[in-house]
C-alpha cells in the first residue's frame, strides 16, 4: 500500500511537470538525485541564499520544483538549478519552522528523468547577520600573489574583496576577526616584509607592529575582548614541515614558540601574565561572552619538528578582571587531551554565553591539515563535551565561528574532494545538536567551487558589511610607518 500510495505521488508529480518535456517521455526513478552541493535534507534559515545546484554533466538541462504544503513553489529549469533570489527569500519565510519538498528532473538522451522527492527543512531560528567574511586563495606553498579577505552577502551571491594580494606581492594575509560579529571593530595580520597587525575600529585604521623586547613574535591569532577595548593576542613562530612516507599526511603547520598577550587598544600597551608565558606552549586565545574568562589552548614543549606527533594541545581558561586589567593566578584545564593523545585547539565561545566550540584531533596546532580533525560542543553550564556528530565528515573539519545569535556555526571542511577547504553553515539546536551543514550557496556552484580553484579559511560571521576603505591602504602597508606596542 505504501509503495502504491508513493507511486501515486510521483506520478502526479510527473503529470505536473509534462510542460517541461514538451510531450517527450518522462522516467521516473526511485532514487534521490544526485546533486551538487548535496542539500538533501539540510536545515536553513528563512532568507538565506538560494540553494541552487547542479546535475552530473550527462543532464544537459535541469528542472526543479520547491513546494511548501500550501500549494506554493517556485521552479528553475536550465543547465544548472537556479532560482530567483526574491521568490526563495519569499518561500522560505513563508515556510519558517515547516518544510519544503523539492522535485527534480533532468535532461539527457532525448527524455527526461524525473527523481524521488527530498526535503529541505525551513528553520526557526533565524539568520539575520549581514554575511560571511574569508580568506581565499589559490593554494601553495611559496607565493601568496592570489590571496585575499573577502566578504559575502549570504542572502544573496554578491562578494567583493576587502583588500588583496595582488597589489602587496610577497605579503601573506593572515587571520582576521570582528568583535562578536560586530565589523565597526575589525583586524587582520599582513605578514612577510611589511608585516603589521592592521586595526580599524569606528572607520579609523592604524598599523601596528606587535613585536617587542618582551614578546617572543608578532601577533599571529587574535580575539577581542567584548568591551572592545582588550585583545587577545598569540604570538607564535609558524613553520611548516612535508611529510615523508606513505602516512596520509603532507604537511605540518606548527609552532616553534608561542605565548598570550593582552592588548589594550586605546593607548596601545600588552597587559602580560606569567601564566600565559610559560614554556609551554600557549594559543589560539578566545574570551567568553561575559569577559571574566579566557580560553586558550596549552601543551607541553617538546622537540619540534623531530617529535610533532607527540604535540599535543589541552584546552585552558584563566580568569580576567577588565577592571583592574588583570589575569587571575589559577589556570583550569577544562579538556585534558594530552592524557589520551590528542589535541584540542580554536576553542570559541557561543556569544550567548552557553557553548564553546573547538576542534578535536590526532596532536598538533593546526587542524586543518588533520583529516580527523572534527567540531567538539562544551556545554559552559555542565563542562560535558560531545562530538557534533552531523556536522563532521570524514574530512577536516576547521577555522568554525559563530552566529551572532548563536543558533548558527559556520567552519571550513574539506569533506568535498579533502584537498580544498570550503564553507558550510549548520544549526545548533536548543540541546547542542547540529544539523546537516550545508554548502555556502553560490549562483553556479559547480563552475565555482570546481572551476576556480579556490580554498576559503577564517570563515566569520558580520552583522553588517565591513566597511574597509582601501584608498591608501597599500601606501600605508608599503611605508613601514607602525606604531610600536609598549608593555604596561
Amino acid at each position: 500500500m505504501q509503495m502504491m500510495k508513493r507511486h501515486i505521488v510521483a506520478v502526479l508529480t510527473a503529470i505536473s511537470l509534462l510542460f517541461v518535456s514538451c510531450s517527450q517521455e518522462t522516467v521516473l526513478r526511485e532514487e534521490l538525485p544526485h546533486i551538487f552541493p548535496d542539500y538533501i535534507g539540510v536545515t536553513v534559515p528563512a532568507g538565506i541564499a538560494p540553494l541552487n545546484f547542479n546535475l552530473p554533466e550527462e543532464y544537459s538541462k535541469v528542472f526543479a520544483k520547491v513546494s511548501d504544503r500550501h500549494g506554493n513553489s517556485i521552479t528553475a529549469k536550465g543547465s544548472y538549478a537556479g532560482f530567483n533570489v526574491n521568490r526563495w527569500h519569499k518561500l522560505t519565510e513563508r515556510n519558517v519552522g515547516d518544510t519544503l519538498s523539492v522535485t527534480v528532473a533532468g535532461y539527457k538522451d532525448g527524455r527526461w528523468e524525473q527523481f524521488r522527492q527530498f526535503l529541505i527543512f525551513v528553520s526557526s531560528y533565524p539568520l539575520d547577520d549581514y554575511g560571511v567574511t574569508y580568506r581565499k586563495f589559490a593554494p601553495g606553498y611559496e607565493t601568496y600573489s592570489k590571496i585575499g579577505i573577502y566578504q559575502r552577502n549570504i542572502h544573496d551571491f554578491s562578494e567583493e574583496p576587502i583588500l588583496e594580494g595582488t597589489l602587496l606581492p610577497g605579503q601573506c594575509m593572515g587571520c582576521h576577526t570582528a568583535n562578536a560579529t560586530n565589523p565597526d571593530q575589525f583586524l587582520f595580520h599582513l605578514r612577510g616584509k611589511h608585516g603589521a597587525t592592521v586595526l580599524q575600529t569606528d572607520g579609523r585604521r592604524k598599523w601596528l607592529e606587535t613585536q617587542t623586547d618582551s614578546t617572543i613574535a608578532r601577533a599571529a591569532y587574535s580575539y577581542w575582548h567584548p568591551s572592545g577595548k582588550f585583545i587577545a593576542h598569540s604570538n607564535n613562530k609558524i613553520h611548516q614541515l612535508f611529510w615523508t612516507g606513505n602516512n596520509g599526511r603532507y604537511i605540518e603547520v606548527f609552532d616553534s614558540v608561542s605565548d598570550i598577550s593582552l592588548h589594550e587598544v586605546e593607548t596601545d600597551r600588552l597587559i602580560l601574565s606569567p601564566l600565559l608565558m610559560t614554556d609551554d606552549f600557549e594559543t589560539y586565545p578566545a574570551f567568553s561572552s561575559d569577559g571574566k574568562t579566557l580560553y586558550y589552548c596549552s601543551a607541553p614543549k617538546v622537540d619540534i619538528p623531530g617529535q610533532a606527533e607527540d604535540l599535543h594541545y589541552n584546552l585552558c581558561s584563566l580568569s580576567f578582571d577588565e577592571d583592574t586589567e588583570s589575569f587571575g593566578s589559577h589556570v583550569d584545564t577544562l579538556v585534558n587531551a594530552s592524557e589520551i593523545g590528542k589535541s584540542v585547539t580554536m576553542p570559541r565561545p557561543s556569544y550567548d554565553g552557553r557553548w564553546l566550540l573547538y576542534t578535536f584531533h590526532d596532536f598538533g596546532c593546526f587542524p586543518i591539515n588533520h583529516k580527523e580533525s572534527d567540531l567538539w560542543l562544551m556545554d559552559l553550564s555542565s563542562g560535558r563535551t560531545h562530538p557534533l556528530e552531523r556536522a563532521n565528515s570524514p574530512y577536516a573539519e576547521s577555522f568554525h565561528n559563530w552566529s551572532s545569535d548563536s543558533h548558527w556555526i559556520l567552519f571550513s571542511s574539506r569533506r568535498g574532494d579533502s584537498l580544498y577547504s570550503c564553507i558550510y553553515i549548520a544549526q545548533i539546536d536548543e540541546d547542542g545538536n547540529a544539523s546537516k551543514p550545508f554548502l555556502l550557496p553560490q549562483k553556479n556552484p559547480y563552475d565555482f567551487y570546481h572551476n576556480t580553484l579556490f580554498t576559503f579559511d577564517v570563515p566569520d560571521f558580520t552583522k553588517e558589511k565591513v566597511d574597509f576603505r582601501t584608498r591608501g591602504a597599500y601606501e600605508e602597508a608599503f611605508s613601514d610607518k607602525r606604531i610600536q606596542l609598549t608593555v604596561k
